[in-house]
């Protein structure tokens, strides 16, 4: 990164987000966004006690490699997606980490795209993605339309929409508050807001609503909850809907499950759930912010979907589990519940499943 746009990043970083000016609402108590019922406990004092070993509550982190190619069918492990998909078809593309390629009823849609080296604010520094995105940026179809779930540096990615913005021009809708963080880095963006419930018509055969997820948001250490997050759901014509949780915990006590279950009651059609499966370790400070894979199995079944698929594992490390022991716990999870292997699926970066109709 050239100087300049070095100095800009930090100046951008140092801001942080503005406060929403928006009416107080049930996630929103006109200073900061919220999960309703479900107060946040952790602090940014508990990821000093975690991260960098302060107390007896520090962290334990596994060995990752340095790097692990895709695992793509094609040359290098890599996927080559086609130009378009039409009808009900629905292929989805694991691009790595949170970031997919949907195609369906003539759509390419984009899912927190992040082709960066790392998930941070500044190119020397902060989590290294281990394993290339397994679409080549160059071989990516016209991109239509991204969707971002959260302000988080490994699910919003600046450079990244910086670069979908000159060579596709997409339309990307996001939660409330997180649009002032793309436009000031990249002002031509046409980005669209929506709050937990309001929906956008992507063409005439595909609609996304924003859902509650349990999660938070934040850019530096002063922005907490200033911009909402948010799980969608991309309603498909007569092929059902693609249910899509960037982040969430599973929620704990009489929470626990409960948004799974009532997006299952208000989209009795899913077909597909993408749920995460990875960062969950320790689950003392990780618990209210990611699932675990038994988390995630249990949160599958509550959505009735027909089809599930994990991801959030396996390409950059944020905390303390092992590379592949999501995978691992996945397989075990899915063998207590007794749901196969093949109807929820952990897509590494470069693999590609042609979705079957519920």
């Amino acid at each position: 990164m050239k100087l300049p746009a070095m100095l800009l990043t930090l100046l951008l970083t140092a801001c942080g987000t503005p406060t929403y000016q928006g009416p107080i609402s049930a996630n929103f108590d006109g200073e900061r966004f919220l999960n309703p019922g479900r107060p946040m406990t952790n602090t940014f004092g508990s990821f000093l006690k975690w991260r960098f070993g302060l107390g007896e509550q520090s962290s334990q982190r596994a060995v990752w490699p340095t790097y692990a190619a895709p695992r793509g069918s094609g040359a290098g492990g890599f996927a080559k997606p086609a130009a378009r998909v039409e009808g009900n078809k629905l292929v989805v593309t694991a691009i790595g980490h949170a970031s997919f390629l949907l195609q369906t009823q003539g759509m390419n849609i984009l899912l927190d795209p992040v082709f960066a080296d790392r998930a941070s604010p500044v190119s020397f520094a902060g989590p290294k993605r281990i394993t290339p995105p397994g679409v080549a940026f160059a071989d990516l179809p016209p991109i239509d339309v991204v969707l971002v779930s959260h302000n988080h540096y490994d699910h919003l990615c600046i450079e990244t929409l910086r670069q979908l913005v000159q060579a596709h021009n997409p339309q990307i809708i996001v939660p409330l508050n997180n649009a002032p963080t793309i436009l000031a880095a990249v002002p031509t963006a046409r980005v669209t807001e929506k709050d937990w419930g309001q929906s956008v018509a992507l063409n005439d055969a595909v609609k996304v609503t924003l859902e509650p997820m349990q999660h938070w948001g934040a850019r530096t250490p002063f922005d907490r909850r200033k911009a909402l997050w948010a799980a969608m759901a991309l309603q498909i014509k007569n092929g059902g809907t693609v249910y899509w949780v960037g982040d969430s915990g599973y929620g704990l006590g009489a929470n626990a499950g409960v948004w799974f279950a009532e997006a299952g009651v208000k989209y009795p059609d899913i077909r597909l759930a993408i749920l995460p499966i990875g960062a969950y370790e320790p689950r003392w400070f990780m618990q209210y912010s990611h699932m675990n894979p038994t988390e995630a199995v249990s949160a599958f079944q509550k959505t009735k979907a027909a089809y599930g698929i994990g991801h959030h594992f396996g390409v950059f490390q944020l905390t303390d589990e092992a590379w592949q022991q999501p995978t691992g716990d996945l397989q075990v999870a899915l063998g207590a519940a007794k749901i196969p292997a093949t109807t929820f699926r952990a897509l590494w970066a470069g693999q590609v499943w042609d979705v079957p109709v519920k």
